[in-house]
Parts: structure tokens; sequence; C-alpha cells
């Protein structure tokens, strides 16, 4: 197991997580098992529980959500010019619509990312086209942000910019959501450099009450994690949770309640992971080595259905709906060498390969599910509700976007009545 552990620890990478380098001592082989003793050592527990609460003779309905770090902007050797990043996203378009055509789950709801645009590089043009991809059913618009990388951020700083972009995604391009009866707008939320609530002895963060400033500008749900073998996992894994301690505390995440069936009504923001599980299919000198499992789409990992089964097996469910299975997973689209695994022909070729599958055997159906549409599904479970997860996409958040256009068609009719 300490043999299996060293290789785990040294050999995942960085960089399909965040781009920022590490120093040489956070890199070291102590250092990072310290970082992941705490989820590592919960870890068999977890699994067998995951086991235990798995009904194997029900049909499975597997919401797919992608959490896209969305950043035209990104190079190997520096942020790119903006008119570098609006031609990037132009040939993006065409790509996401082409596989979004090709790619369509049981609802005929086409394969899409959920677009987290950071706050610190906003481009009208950028968002404007963004906010057009979303009319087409091409992936929803989130938040991304990175903060703190230089020095400490400040918790009024750290306002300021959650608050101003919120309302300028929202006025400015009618993207986020909103619930009924509450006019501020409602946002899913990736940290960028992993450090949510501070989770990072201070890097890439500064704020220890971050979870509250996310809470009170409007953050229904965060997708941040899994982040091991970084400093910022916590010890909650493959679950929907809500923070088990006050929120304006330092990594109020590393304590928790999953959400449940009939259960209260959850703070918010949700704490939303995806699957952290191990992979033992690798061997060294013929001895197996386990892999991190945590649902990357990245060139270098399988995109084979033995994946795909690890990523179901972590079992990520409101608790008491067994049949609703959540597997959001994460990419960085504009990866080059990744962009075929996150949106491209690979792409194409395994979720295709997926749904066949599941037609084919019968035991689960697929929904690919925005953040937005993800959250409401599991306010229906929360609530009771059962069947087809599709009706659920629009239970209680609605976008900005599609009650605009409502208001719109109201008023045309209207006056085409009046003439």
């Amino acid at each position: 197991m300490i043999f299996g552990l060293r290789f785990l620890v040294f050999g995942l990478r960085c960089k399909t997580k965040d781009e920022r380098p590490k120093t040489k001592d956070q890199m070291t082989y102590i250092t990072k098992l310290k970082w992941n003793l705490p989820w590592l050592v919960r870890y068999p527990f977890v699994r067998g529980k995951s086991f235990l609460e798995q009904n194997a003779f029900e049909k499975k309905h597997i919401i797919f959500t992608i959490a896209d770090h969305f950043e035209p902007s990104w190079s190997a050797n520096g942020l790119l010019d903006l008119d570098t990043q609006r031609r990037r996203l132009d040939e993006y378009h065409k790509l996401a619509r082409k596989t979004g055509e090709a790619v369509k789950d049981a609802d005929g709801t086409k394969f899409r990312h959920t677009n987290f645009y950071p706050a610190e590089q906003y481009d009208k043009h950028i968002l404007d086209k963004m906010a057009e991809m979303q009319s087409e059913g091409l992936g929803e618009t989130e938040i991304h942000l990175h903060h703190g990388v230089d020095k400490p951020d400040t918790a009024e700083n750290l306002r300021k910019s959650l608050s101003e972009f919120r309302d300028i995604l929202a006025e400015e391009h009618k993207l986020l959501s909103r619930f009924d009866n509450d006019s501020q707008p409602k946002y899913a939320f990736v940290h960028g450099n992993l450090a949510l609530g501070n989770s990072s002895s201070g890097r890439f963060c500064g704020v220890d009450d971050e979870m509250q400033i996310l809470q009170e500008t409007g953050c229904y749900a965060d997708m941040t994690l899994p982040s091991a073998p970084d400093e910022s996992q916590v010890e909650i894994i493959n679950q929907i949770y809500e923070c088990g301690l006050p929120i304006h505390e330092k990594i109020p995440h590393r304590k928790g309640s999953s959400v449940k069936v009939f259960g209260k009504k959850p703070q918010l923001p949700l704490i939303f992971t995806g699957p952290l599980v191990f992979n033992w299919t690798r061997q060294i000198k013929g001895l197996p080595v386990p892999r991190l499992e945590d649902g990357a789409l990245v060139h270098n990992q399988p995109m084979d259905l033995a994946r795909f089964r690890r990523w179901t097996s972590a079992n990520v469910t409101v608790k008491g709906k067994s049949d609703w299975v959540f597997v959001k997973l994460y990419c960085h689209g504009f990866f080059t060498h990744d962009q075929s695994a996150s949106i491209g022909e690979d792409a194409v070729k395994f979720f295709g390969e997926i749904i066949e599958n599941g037609e084919k055997t019968g035991k689960y159906k697929v929904h690919f599910a925005s953040a937005r549409e993800a959250f409401n599904m599991v306010l229906a479970a929360v609530d009771g509700k059962k069947g087809n997860p599709n009706g659920f996409r629009n239970y209680a958040l609605k976008t900005i976007m599609s009650a605009t256009e409502k208001k719109i068609d109201e008023t045309g009719k209207k006056f085409a009545i009046c003439q």
C-alpha cells in the first residue's frame, strides 16, 4: 500500500487541475502525503458505503455535468491577445456545435459543457459569443475566478469582483439564473487554482470567509472539487453536500452533510463533487500501482466503458435516491492537446459509446445537464420527486435568458392582439 501511495503521490499531474506552478517544497512526497491523508484514510470506508448504497437491480439515470474551466486566453507562454482569443472561440463554437449535433442524450439534449468563465478576464465580445452558444443549447455560462495569485486577496475586493461580474453577466448578456421571486442573479462557481475557502495555506485566495461571500453574492453550487493531490482537497469525497462548519470560517466545507431525500432545505452553496476513485489497471514491474481517477477529460486518460464504470461507482447521489447518479466531470476546453477528449472527436466516440451501451443493455439512460440543471435535479430529489430527471431541469432556478425571451414573446403577442 505504501509503495502504491508513493507512486500515486509522485505520479499525478498537477497540470490537469490548474496551470499555476507550485514551489519545490510543495512537490515533495511527505508534503503531498500530508495533504492527502485525510481523504485517503476515509477512502476504504467511503467506497464500502457507496457499494452498499447501490441498487444493482434498478435502472439508473446517469446525469453528466461537465465543468469546463473556460479560458480562451490560455497558452503555455502566457495570456493570448484578444484577437487570438476571439478567433479560438469562433473555432470552439463550430466544434461544440458539431459535437452537440452528433451526440444527444435520452431526452434529445445536446452534449455540452457548463462554461466557467474567469471574471478577471472579461471581454464583451467573448461573452456575447458565449451567450450565443447558450441560446443554441451548447452550454450555459457560470463564474470562474483566479484571485489572490500575486498576494492574498481581501474580502472587500472578492465581494466586489464577484458581484460586479455577476451583474454584468446577468444584465449585459442575459446569462446566469434566478429563483422565482428573487431578483438576485445566481451562479455556480469554480475556484481558480483550486483554493476554495482559502484551502491552500493562503495561496491563490487569502479570504477566510470566502464561502460566506459566495453565498451572499448568489452562488448556488461550487464545482471545484475534487482537487487531489492538491492541498485544497478536503476529506469529504464523492458527495453532494452542504458545509458542515460555519461558512464565515476558513475551509468550512472540510466537514459537511450529504443532501438526502425529504431532508431539510440545504444551505447554499452546495458542494458538488466529481468522482474521486482509484484506477488499479496500471502495473509497474508486474505490481498494480494506483492512479487517481478524478473525472478529467484529458488526452492521456483512457476513454472506455471501464472508465465510465469507475465514474458511476463513485455513486454520487442524493441519499435515498439511488437511481439518479450524478457524474460531474471537468476539463480545460482550450488546452489544445485535450480538446479532442473534452469536446471533439474522442468525446463524440466515447460518449456515443456510453449512450449506445445504455440503450443496448437497458441498464441506464444518459442525461446531459448544465450545472444549473443538475442543481435543480438535486433539489427535486430532496423534495422526493421521482421518475425521469429530465422533467426537473427548470425545477427551481430558471435561466435569465429564457425568462427574457418569454417576456419578449409575451409582449409581442399582446402587441399583435392590440393591432
